[in-house]
């Protein structure tokens, strides 16, 4: 079908936002199962004291993910195809996860200090757990807490306990280097604007993909219901 500028422009934007978000759904979700079937983390799934806030993490971004693909496939086959009905489908499910976004996005800032606190347990349990049993899954989980956020053990200082798995330190930072469940604590207090920022930024993208949607349904349905072009003939007598 014959689309104008503003539909052909449209077009390009919802291809170009497809595979984005195509691309960040599959990261999602091979995250996700990284996590959960993966030997070196697998061990988490089964400790015994609270880890639920980790189980559903992972629930969420495999599932997340896999409803991303989804909504990935609709708007591109509605969008190369020039499909109305695959564009309707996948306009319902965009907007239902720009709500959700939304949603999610006020919801963490609102509970930003609970949420901290809980990443906190999360890692004191984790804590615990290495110290008990050793698991090498445990390990590989502190070592990632300790080197991005760049502290050490539940106390401050060069936690002997667990010394393996903190970062490499110099001798002032043996005694300098702070306590991770205060360090996460004051982290997401610190970036709680940058959160919202981004959850508002990933929704305000998702509106636009909306427009672009509407706008290009018109121009389908436009061009849908214009005539055919014909050649008038005309009879010229000898």
């Amino acid at each position: 079908m014959a689309l104008d500028g503003c539909g052909q422009l449209c077009k390009c934007i919802l291809l170009l936002f497809n595979i984005i978000f195509a691309l960040v759904g599959f990261v999602m979700f091979v995250l996700g199962l990284w996590l959960r079937f993966s030997s070196e983390t697998r061990g988490l799934f089964n400790i015994d004291l609270n880890t639920q806030q980790f189980v559903s993490v992972v629930s969420v971004l495999i599932v997340l993910g896999a409803v991303m693909l989804l909504v990935a496939v609709f708007g591109d086959y509605g969008a190369c195809n020039e499909n109305r009905t695959a564009l309707e489908v996948f306009s319902g499910l965009l907007c239902f996860l720009t709500v959700l976004v939304i949603v999610a996005g006020v919801l963490a800032y609102v509970i930003r200090d609970e949420v901290g606190k809980q990443v906190a347990i999360f890692y004191m349990t984790v804590y615990a757990q290495y110290l008990d049993k050793q698991d090498p899954g445990l390990a590989v989980t502190l070592s990632m807490f300790h080197n991005v956020l760049d502290c050490c053990g539940l106390l401050g200082g060069l936690d002997l306990l667990v010394k393996n798995t903190c970062p490499k330190i110099g001798v002032w930072g043996t005694f300098t280097v702070p306590a991770c469940p205060t360090v996460i604590i004051n982290l997401l207090e610190s970036k709680a604007p940058l959160v919202i920022g981004l959850f508002l930024g990933t929704a305000a993208m998702m509106i636009l993909a909306l427009v672009c949607i509407s706008l290009l349904r018109k121009e389908i349905q436009h061009s849908q219901s214009s005539p055919p072009p014909y050649i008038l003939l005309y009879y010229c007598p000898l």
